[in-house]
C-alpha cells in the first residue's frame, strides 16, 4: 500500500536513462517537465494564467502535485504566484539575459576548446549528424525541431568534451535567452545562419584547432542573442 508521504502516482510511464536504467518520475515532476517545456517554447506565453484546478483535471491528478510543479517553475523564474490572486507565466525578464549570455560565453567556450581537444571522428559525426536534420528542419520551416537540434548540438558538445554536467547548469541559466530566441528563429534567414555557424565550430573541432574553435563558439553566441529592443517593441507582453 502506497504511503501518505509517497508521491502520487506517476501520470506518465517512468523512462529510461542512457545507461537504460528506469528512472522513476513523479507526477510533479512530469507536470512541471511539459509545462516548463511548453512555456520555454512560448506554446503558453507571458501573462497566460494557469490554473491549479484546470491543471490538475488535464493530467488526471490531485492539486498537490501541480502546486509542487508550480513552485518549481517559480523558482527558475519562469512562472509568478500570487497569493489570492493565482499564478502568471512571467514576462521575459530583459535584465537577465545580458548575465546568461556572459556565462554561456565562459561556460561553452572552455568546453568547446576541451571538445576540439579531443574529438574523435565518430564525435564528428555526431555533430555531422545533427547538423544535416537541422537543415532538414530548415528547409522545411520546422522551427521546434530546429530549436531542440541546435540543444542537442550544444549539448553534444559538452559531451565530447567529458563536461556532460555543464549543459545541465546552461541549460537552467539560458532559460530566459531560449525564450526570447523562439521570437527570432521564424525570421527569413536566421535557421541557415545558425546552421552555417554551427559548421564553422564543427570543422574548427575537427580540425583540433581549439582557437578558432572558441573563436567560432563565442561568435555563434554572440549572434543567436536576439536583438531584445527590437523584440520588445513588436512583443510588448511578452518582456518586463
Amino acid at each position: 500500500m502506497r504511503q501518505a508521504s509517497d508521491p502520487e502516482i506517476l501520470a506518465f510511464p517512468a523512462s529510461q536513462d542512457a545507461a537504460g536504467k528506469i528512472r522513476r518520475v513523479t507526477t510533479a515532476a512530469a507536470i512541471h517537465g511539459r509545462l516548463h517545456a511548453d512555456i520555454v517554447s512560448l506554446r503558453i506565453p507571458p501573462g497566460t494564467v494557469l490554473q491549479e484546478k484546470r491543471i490538475a483535471e488535464d493530467f488526471g491528478v490531485s492539486r498537490t502535485p501541480v502546486r509542487e510543479a508550480l513552485l518549481r517553475l517559480s523558482e527558475g523564474g519562469l512562472v509568478d504566484i500570487y497569493p489570492q490572486s493565482g499564478t502568471v507565466v512571467s514576462r521575459v525578464p530583459v535584465s537577465a539575459i545580458p548575465e546568461a549570455v556572459v556565462v554561456r560565453k565562459a561556460l561553452e567556450g572552455t568546453t568547446v576548446e576541451m571538445a576540439a581537444g579531443i574529438a574523435t571522428e565518430a564525435d564528428i559525426a555526431r555533430l555531422d549528424a545533427i547538423i544535416a536534420r537541422q537543415k532538414t528542419h530548415a528547409a522545411l520551416g520546422n522551427a521546434s525541431s530546429f530549436h531542440e537540434e541546435d540543444e542537442a548540438f550544444h549539448e553534444a558538445i559538452t559531451q565530447i568534451a567529458g563536461y556532460p554536467g555543464i549543459w545541465t547548469i546552461l541549460k537552467t541559466v539560458k532559460v530566459q535567452i531560449d525564450r526570447a530566441r523562439r521570437l527570432t528563429l521564424p525570421v527569413l534567414g536566421r535557421m541557415d545562419n545558425v546552421v552555417h555557424e554551427h559548421m564553422v565550430i564543427r570543422d574548427a573541432i575537427a580540425a583540433h584547432d581549439i582557437a578558432a574553435a572558441r573563436e567560432a563558439m563565442v561568435h555563434h553566441l554572440s549572434a543567436v542573442i536576439p536583438d531584445v529592443a527590437e523584440l520588445r517593441s513588436q512583443f510588448p507582453d511578452y518582456f518586463c
